[in-house]
């Protein structure tokens, strides 16, 4: 196979992706971030690109929302959202991260792999998304990439839906979103 057959391949498997994500999850989503005043975001290594990717994309929208980690990121308040996308849900710093923002008393979503890993059960509510081995293993949903490439593309598309519809809820338009994207680049 060439490299473009892979891109063919990949593609299918996104495609594939789709029909294994609850609606009701994904709404439960959009509905959380549209009740809350800061929204935070946190990953680790490629799940963490794809967060703050998303983050972006909020605070071009206008919502309040940072990078658990960044300089400029607020102080985590009660009452507010963090959505933690990890794949295994058992990332140490992102356990430790769930568990004191439940101190805090802020809301959990998971976006993970695994609803039953530590951090979906901290989780007030998780989103699951496909790409497990195990998956593979039932004939779910069979992968030719490597390790976790097939849950963060589908985490950043993910998003992507996730912030289209928000802005069909919100009545946004991408012109407007242009008003908040950096203009000193």
């Amino acid at each position: 196979m060439n490299s473009t057959d892979y891109l063919t391949k990949i593609l299918e498997e996104l495609s594939l992706s789709t029909n294994l994500i609850s609606k009701e999850e994904a709404e439960q989503l959009v509905n959380s971030i549209l009740e809350k005043e800061k929204v935070f975001v946190a990953g680790a290594g490629r799940s963490g690109l794809m967060a703050k990717s998303f983050a972006m994309r909020l605070m071009h929208m206008g919502i309040d929302a940072y990078v658990i980690g960044e300089t400029a990121t607020s102080t985590f308040e009660k009452g507010d959202l963090l959505i933690i996308a990890s794949g295994s849900g058992e990332t140490k710093s992102l356990v430790s991260m769930s568990e004191k923002a439940k101190d805090i008393g802020g809301t959990i979503a998971a976006v993970t792999i695994f609803p039953n890993s530590t951090i979906g059960k901290m989780a007030d509510f998780s989103v699951k998304l496909p790409g497990s081995p195990k998956d593979q293993k039932n004939g779910v949903l069979k992968t030719i990439q490597p390790m976790g490439s097939l849950y963060e593309q589908t985490l950043l598309l993910f998003f992507d839906s996730i912030i289209l519809r928000y802005m069909d809820k919100k009545g946004l338009d991408s012109d407007k979103m242009y008003g908040k994207h950096a203009n000193l680049e």
